[in-house]
Parts: structure tokens; C-alpha cells; sequence
């Protein structure tokens, strides 16, 4: 018979209420209290328990004291940087505020695959974005519970990590379109060309760790290496008296030109920046964190480097929006002159060559009016930068990656120019073609009807299909479920959560869907070959996720079980998946629902794989 235990209950005299012993808490100090009850092995609830305890220990673990505050940095670390040091704050209330808002965003990242599994998940951007909101917390709160999903265990929740990181892209994004409406309600002469380019940069890059803090500090850098070229070439130089912030213009033309000779030595010579000719269309050229990253650029990124840098040494240079190629313009004249051969031209994709304005023509190989030469504002620079990235993503292969891109382009295009009726129509029929956001199209054909008339047919005829969508939107079909026990089904091979490989391509992907014959148009079977296979179209069909990052529809002679299945690193993964084994995936359960018989047979088809000694199944595969 196991022995009773019985564990003691504190007692008003044990912890220091009535008791004369030394190591009463009644008799130490309230510093050292805190001290005790800040060791990092007590957890919020034991601070809840002692405080309980007697009056003496309630009043050392006050809401606004100490040790609230060290439970609160402890659970959520990254938040420390939202409070002022020593400023005087209700941890105990923040930390409850901080808890309920965690389950909260939790539940409602749950409770979205339930609901728009079949949806186009920007859609449900919008719909879970209110209920954020609703819950009236502070923005760093919500963003904070959302990184800690993303940053749990890897293989694990992968449907909740999804949705999770979707709806931070959203939450980011919106903040940082806010930021830019105000940045260009600045007067002009405030509008600096980089703090628009990290603006862009950051609403591309939502999820990268982006700051004008950091863009500067990598150019402060960069100055200070061309203060130290410049000190050997002449020590007395007004630039090198400059501090940090201090961008006071240096009225010497020969000073200047020691400045801009410095400057391209190291950024050229020293640093080896370059213009990306190799891949001139990938969008990292235009962000300016992978401008500094990867030293290459396009000819606007790099301009806006350069000139930037050129600023805080003193020397004014202007942007110019030459047709095909950015151009800076140097002038050699007094201030205030706008004839185009009193100044030199700044080619920054060309290692910083100076060129006259005939030479500047030579560039795009035909003459040009004077006004190309002219310099233009900040907010004309952000539109050139990113008109570009507008026509990287129409250039795009119409995968997820080139519509997001071209998604992002449009929304920071409107942001600044919100009356372009080409590029209104552009992103309508974007939002359409990708049945996206319904109502959002409504709108925007509404204000293009207003701003030019002469829009009425491609307007009505959108309209019209936007309200079938919305009609059709309130009647939603069932899910169609697919047995394999049924007759029709039975020569499909595969499973759902089984990592493949296709025998043609060598490509690797993991199955989320099948079907027993192919169901793609006899114009697609006729162009991928099908009737070449042996069975052509007439066998099951698989729908997977690559390793590149694409989806496709391959007939099951060309794949077979992988012999060393890896993670698929594919974005839609946790869609469909909710936990990555050594062996396969795990169906969630949206996709559980339409295959319920799959998974049973993917364990089956695993257990087989082990037993026939596959390599991968060995002990060496953990190392």
C-alpha cells in the first residue's frame, strides 16, 4: 500500500505574519523581497500564490512594484522596447491585458481554417483584421502573440503558423501604408528619397526586420569609410568636421569633387557596389536593404544610395527621371540655374561615371527633350521605384509570388498617386481575376466611374461578374469528400501527406489532393503532352506542392515515394498540413474532411517503406 502524503499548508506564522525568526519576511527588507521573488525559477502564478500569502508579501508584489514588472519582461521580452525606462507602470494589469489578448488572437487564428479553408485567403485578411481590431488592444500586443506562433517548434502547427503569418503581412502592411500617407503629408523639403524607399522596402518585405534606424546606420558606415579617404587626400576638409545629422553643403566646386571622387572610390572600388545587368528585373534590386545586403542595384536604388550618402558629406545632388535609366545631376553653375549643360550627370548604375547631357543620350541610344533633364521631387521618385516593381510583377509568371508582388506595387502606387485610373482598372481586374476582396472591387470601379466616364464599359462589365460573385458567395457548396473505398477510386496509388518525387522533372513535393482521372481542359492535356504518357490523361491525377514554390497536377506514373523525404519548403504548406514527420505530413483537419481514408493509408504506405530498410528510415537520418 502506497504511503499517504501529506503536504503542510502555509501558515500565517511560516511566512513571516506573526513570527519572530529571522528569516520571517515580516523582519527583511522590501529590496530583498523583490530580489527573492524576481528569481527566474517563479513563474506568474507562484507570484499570485505568495502575494496571497500574507499582507507583507501583497504589498512587496503590488501591481506597479518590481516584480510584476520582472514576470511581465520575463514572459514577453520583446516588448520592452514599447516602455520608457523607469517610467512607473500597472504590470500586473499590462500582464493581464498581454494574457487575455493572447488567447484571444489565438482562438481567432484557429477558428480561421474552419472557415476559409476554400476561400482565396486574402479574403479572410480583411475579415480577421477587424476582429483584431475589435479587441482594442495595443498593435504590439497582437503582433507579439503572432510571432510567437511563428516562432514555436518548427515542424509542429504548421496551419496555425500559416494563417498566423498571414495575418502579421496584413497587421504590417496596413501599419506601414499608414506611415507612408503621413510621410508624404510632409512638405516637400522634408521628404527624404531614402525614408520613402525603406517605406516601400518595408511594405514588400512586411515580414523582414526593416528599419530607417538600421538603412542609416549601414550609410553612416559607408560616410565615415569616405571621411577617412578624404582625410588622406585633404586633412582639412570641411566634410570631415561634419558630425552625424549635420548635412551642411560645402560651397567649393573643387571640395565637391574631392568628396564625390572619395565616395566613388569606396563605394566602387573599395565596396564593390555594382549594377545587377545579370538580373536586372529581380525585385531585390529595388529594395534598399538588399541594395546594401547584396552591394548590386538598378539604377534608381542605386541613385538613391548615392545621393544619399553625397548629402551627408555635403555635396547636393538631384534626381533626374531619365527615360530607361536614373540619372543624378551635379551642378557646376550657381544654384538656381536650369539650363541642362550647367550640369554634370551622375550615372550611379555606372560606377558613378560623369556624363554631359549629350552623353546621357548615348545611354538610351535617341535625343530626349530638356525636360527629361529636369530634377524631380521625392514623391516622383517613389513613383518611378515603384513603377518598376509594378512592371517586375506583370512581367511575373502568374504564380502566387509575381500577383503578391504586383498586389503590393499597385497598393503603394495608389497610396501616392490615388487617381491613376490605369492602374485603378489594373488592380480591379487583379482583385477579380484572383476572386479576391469583392467589395474592395466595387469600390474602386465606383471612384474610376467617377474620375473618367468614359470607363463605363470595362466598369459595368466588371461589376456585373463582382455581384455574381458576392450572390454566389452566399450559397457555398459542400465540400466534395473522396473515399478511396469506392470502385472509382480504386486504382489511385497515393496519399495526401505522402513526400514524392517526380521521375521526369527530379523535382520533390508532397501530395494535397488527387483525382481518378485527370480533370484538366483538353487544351492543357495538349500542352503539357499528356498523351504521351502510357495511360495519357486516362489514370489518377495528383496535385502537389514543389520545392520551388509551385503547384502542379502530375499523373501518378511519374511519381513515386521519395527515398529520403525532406520538408517541402513551400508557403502553402500549412494550408493543408498541420505537423511535418521524419516520413510525411499530417492532414489538417479541412483536409482531413475531404480525404477522410487517406491518412490510415499514407501510415501504410510508410510502415511499408520501413520495412523494406529504405535508407532514410535508419537511425543516421536523426544525426
Amino acid at each position: 500500500m502506497a504511503p499517504t502524503v501529506t503536504r503542510s499548508q502555509p501558515n500565517r506564522e511560516s511566512m513571516g505574519c506573526g513570527g519572530t525568526g529571522a528569516s520571517c519576511p515580516g523582519y527583511l527588507p522590501a529590496e530583498l523581497l523583490e530580489y527573492i521573488l524576481c528569481f527566474p525559477v517563479l513563474k506568474h502564478v507562484d507570484i499570485c500564490n505568495v502575494s496571497c500569502s500574507c499582507k507583507r508579501l501583497h504589498d512587496v508584489c503590488h501591481s506597479r512594484g518590481k516584480v510584476w514588472g520582472h514576470q511581465y519582461k520575463l514572459r514577453w521580452p520583446r516588448l520592452q522596447k514599447h516602455y520608457r525606462q523607469n517610467k512607473c507602470c500597472d504590470w500586473l494589469k499590462e500582464y493581464r491585458t498581454r494574457h487575455t489578448v493572447g488567447l484571444q488572437i489565438r482562438r481567432t487564428v484557429v477558428s480561421i481554417s474552419k472557415r476559409f479553408f476554400t476561400e482565396v485567403v486574402s479574403n479572410l485578411m480583411v475579415c480577421n483584421f477587424a476582429e483584431i481590431e475589435s479587441l482594442g488592444a495595443p498593435e504590439h500586443f497582437c503582433e507579439d502573440e503572432l510571432l510567437s506562433i511563428l516562432n514555436s517548434d518548427k515542424r509542429k502547427s504548421l496551419t496555425l503558423k500559416y494563417y498566423a503569418k498571414k495575418i502579421l503581412y496584413f497587421l504590417r502592411q496596413q501599419n506601414i501604408l499608414r506611415g507612408l500617407k503621413l510621410f508624404l503629408e510632409q512638405p516637400a523639403e522634408r521628404q527624404s528619397a531614402l525614408e520613402g524607399a525603406v517605406l516601400v522596402d518595408q511594405y514588400c518585405n512586411p515580414l523582414t526586420d526593416v528599419s530607417l534606424d538600421s538603412i542609416s546606420s549601414q550609410l553612416d558606415e559607408i560616410t565615415d569609410k569616405v571621411k577617412k579617404m578624404l582625410r588622406i587626400k585633404n586633412p582639412s576638409h570641411p566634410s570631415l568636421s561634419q558630425s552625424q545629422g549635420d548635412c551642411s553643403p560645402v560651397g567649393d566646386f573643387e571640395l565637391q569633387r574631392q568628396v564625390v571622387a572619395a565616395l566613388n572610390v569606396v563605394l566602387y572600388e573599395q565596396l564593390q557596389y555594382k549594377g545587377n545587368e545579370c538580373d536586372y528585373y529581380n525585385p531585390l534590386n529595388s529594395y534598399i536593404h538588399q541594395v546594401l545586403l547584396r552591394r548590386t542595384g538598378i539604377p534608381i536604388s542605386l541613385s538613391v544610395l548615392y545621393m544619399t550618402l553625397a548629402r551627408k558629406l555635403g555635396v547636393q545632388l538631384e534626381p533626374v527621371n531619365f527615360p530607361n535609366h536614373f540619372l543624378l545631376r551635379w551642378c557646376q553653375q550657381q544654384r538656381g540655374s536650369e539650363d541642362i549643360y550647367d550640369f554634370v550627370y551622375i550615372d550611379a548604375f555606372g560606377k558613378g561615371k560623369q556624363l554631359t547631357a549629350k552623353e546621357c543620350e548615348y545611354l538610351i541610344g535617341h535625343q530626349v527633350t530638356a525636360d527629361y533633364y529636369s530634377a524631380i521631387s521625392t514623391t516622383e521618385v517613389l513613383l518611378r521605384m515603384v513603377g518598376n516593381l509594378l512592371n517586375i510583377g506583370k512581367r511575373g509568371e502568374g504564380n502566387e509570388k509575381s500577383y503578391q508582388l504586383l498586389r503590393d506595387s499597385l497598393d503603394l502606387y495608389l497610396t501616392v498617386n490615388p487617381d491613376n485610373v490605369q492602374y485603378l482598372l489594373l488592380q480591379a481586374r487583379l482583385y477579380f481575376h484572383l476572386g479576391i476582396w469583392p467589395e474592395k472591387v466595387l469600390d474602386i470601379l465606383q471612384h474610376i466611374q467617377a474620375l473618367d466616364p468614359s470607363q463605363h464599359g470595362a466598369v459595368g462589365y466588371l461589376v456585373q461578374h463582382t455581384l455574381e460573385h458576392i450572390q454566389h458567395k452566399k450559397h457555398p457548396v459542400e465540400p466534395e469528400v473522396k473515399r478511396r473505398s469506392v470502385p472509382e477510386h480504386v486504382e489511385v496509388q497515393y496519399s495526401i501527406g505522402l513526400i514524392m518525387k517526380h521521375k521526369r522533372s527530379g523535382y520533390n513535393c508532397v501530395i494535397y489532393g488527387w483525382d481518378p482521372k485527370c480533370t484538366m481542359s483538353q487544351e492543357w492535356i495538349t500542352t503539357m503532352r499528356v498523351h504521351q504518357l502510357s495511360r495519357g490523361a486516362n489514370q489518377p491525377f495528383y496535385n502537389v506542392l514543389v520545392q520551388d514554390g509551385t503547384c502542379r497536377y502530375a499523373a501518378q506514373e511519374n511519381l513515386e515515394p521519395h527515398s529520403s523525404p525532406l520538408e517541402i519548403a513551400h508557403p502553402e504548406v500549412g494550408r493543408y498540413f498541420s505537423e511535418f514527420h521524419d516520413s510525411h505530413y499530417n492532414a489538417n483537419e479541412e483536409l482531413q474532411t475531404r480525404y477522410p481514408e487517406d491518412m490510415e493509408e499514407t501510415l501504410g504506405t510508410v510502415q511499408d517503406l520501413q520495412s523494406q530498410d529504405i535508407p532514410f528510415f535508419t537511425t543516421s537520418n536523426h544525426l
